[in-house]
């Protein structure tokens, strides 16, 4: 089935994301726990879509689960996946939770998004064109459109419940969080993308860039959100990588290619997806976890 929007009634809904649902579950005694489930929407220039892209949300979320045992190096929010094991009072949900939904604990989320750059593109590629920095670091002079850096770059975001992330430099990074924390989140970042992108080369998928979010439980940081999905990070097909132009994606950057040629003006609403575009971007998705997770 696909899934847009969702309520599950005794439950509250703490937010709604562009993508997950936040559900407590306080009402049901679990006052330390919350309900994440994953829809099918998909965003693109700071606007939801009005379509489903078919199977998105169940990729997402096993995706998600799968990096969260792979890297458990870090520790992080996951409690469980496996709706069998879910409390009796979610069960009437079944068909709506199964395979795109999790129990995760309840922390306090830090106040950014922690994005680790391995290639120049995007945004990066943006600023280094126009400055010759990345997050207001200088960069070397000459590099090209998706070139692999010398090493992972932590370049963090502001958090924005609404519109777009605004790239934050590392001292105003430490001014946010203090000198120790912001540290901390640094130095696990990077350690989970190194870990993470070497495993997912090995499966002939470039991860060029990803980000990630961090939380306070008990005095520790831990793993929140998403981890290393098409949605969280940057994709790209080994076998058809070269530097000098935007590679081609495993990720949403299909629809917003698709977008950028249309006469959208990128202000609300957004348009309807042709069937061929969310056909294309699903099965996209789909071969992303089939060659992270069945190889």
């Amino acid at each position: 089935m696909e899934l847009l929007n969702c309520e599950l009634p005794p439950l509250q809904k703490l937010r709604s994301g562009k993508v997950r649902e936040v559900f407590d579950l306080s009402v049901i005694g679990l006052s330390d726990q919350l309900l994440l489930v994953a829809t099918d929407r998909i965003s693109a220039f700071d606007s939801i879509l009005p379509n489903a892209i078919p199977g998105k949300g169940t990729v997402l979320n096993q995706l998600s689960t799968f990096w969260f045992k792979k890297l458990s190096f870090i520790p992080n929010h996951l409690i469980e996946t496996d709706i069998t094991k879910y409390p009796a009072a979610l069960m009437s949900y079944h068909e709506i939770l199964q395979g795109r939904s999790m129990i995760v604990k309840k922390t306090e989320p830090l106040p950014l998004e922690c994005v680790v750059r391995g290639y120049l593109a995007g945004s990066g590629w943006q600023e280094y064109q126009s400055q010759g920095t990345l997050s207001g670091m200088p960069l070397p002079e000459g590099l090209q459109q998706a070139e692999r850096l010398d090493t992972p770059y932590f370049t963090p975001s502001t958090k924005a419940e609404e519109g777009h992330d605004e790239p934050m430099t590392w001292e105003e990074c430490q001014q946010l969080l203090g000198k120790e924390m912001a540290e901390h989140v640094r130095t696990m970042s990077i350690a989970l993308y190194k870990a993470g992108s070497r495993l997912a080369l090995e499966q002939g998928i470039i991860i060029a860039d990803t980000k990630f979010e961090f939380g306070i439980l008990d005095d520790q940081v831990i793993l929140i959100d998403e981890c290393m999905t098409p949605d969280s990070s940057r994709f790209w097909p080994k076998d058809q990588y070269a530097i000098g132009g935007n590679p081609p994606s495993f990720d949403k950057q299909f629809v917003r290619d698709y977008l950028e040629t249309s006469d959208w003006n990128k202000l609300p609403p957004a348009p309807v997806l042709p069937a061929d575009i969310i056909a294309k971007t699903a099965q996209k998705y789909q071969e992303a976890f089939d060659r992270l997770v069945l190889y």
